[in-house]
């Protein structure tokens, strides 16, 4: 049987228009590394057993826990009923999981809520003073839908976080998908590592690409579902 722990949201706060911050409690024998997840589920009636999992975005070290999630509130699910939690009200989260963790510098490339299996490598990165030249491609369809878009900037240097967007045209702003040449444009090295997290059909173009500009499986980091 999976080791459970009931913990009590302390603070919830808006991050953009779908996504919601919150930090709550971190039972005393608890770990992960930066990048790992855990199933989550909402302790209330009819909720329990329904675990999603989710990644957690603070440090290790934190005396609290933190997840960044996107709320589909025209979805009847998970995430929406999350969406109507409130301080007070309560997780049941299990033992941390996952293979995304930080291997090297290289190139970071993510599509909408799939950047928060970075959030924490980034942050300790930062903490550590590590950040080099890591670098992070961003694809979400909006600019209101960039998540951590004012830390991500004050982390990274401007030609070390890129953001694309499908479906609004703007100057501050690629515009499109991630694909082949627009990887062959803003990538200096394909001999460092590739960490990748999102949607699965972004996934499936993005890793074809890197494949196709001769990245080997061994350096790439992600997660086998």
């Amino acid at each position: 049987m999976k080791e459970e722990y009931t913990v009590k949201i302390n603070d919830v706060s808006e991050i953009t228009h779908d996504v919601r911050q919150f930090r709550f409690e971190k039972p005393g024998d608890y770990s992960f590394t930066p990048g790992q997840a855990t199933e989550v589920s909402v302790n209330k009636e009819g909720w329990k057993e329904e675990e999603r999992p989710f990644t957690f975005t603070c440090l290790p070290e934190d005396d609290y826990l933190e997840f960044t999630i996107k709320i589909y509130p025209s979805h009847e699910g998970v995430t929406r009923e999350i969406g109507h939690l409130k301080k007070g009200d309560e997780f049941i989260i299990r033992q941390a999981w996952g293979a995304i963790n930080y291997q090297g510098e290289g190139v970071f490339i993510a599509g909408g809520a799939g950047v928060t299996p970075f959030i924490a490598i980034f942050r300790q990165l930062r903490k550590e003073g590590k950040l080099g030249s890591n670098k992070l491609i961003f694809a979400n369809n909006t600019s209101k839908d960039i998540i951590l878009r004012d830390e991500f900037s004050e982390m990274l240097e401007q030609d070390n976080f890129i953001n694309i967007l499908d479906k609004e045209e703007s100057d501050d702003y690629y515009h499109g998908f991630i694909d082949r040449d627009f990887l062959e444009e803003h990538v200096d090295d394909f001999g460092k590592m590739f960490y990748v997290c999102g949607p699965p059909p972004m996934m499936e173009s993005v890793l074809s690409a890197l494949s196709d500009l001769d990245v080997s499986d061994d350096q790439i980091v992600k997660e086998d579902l």
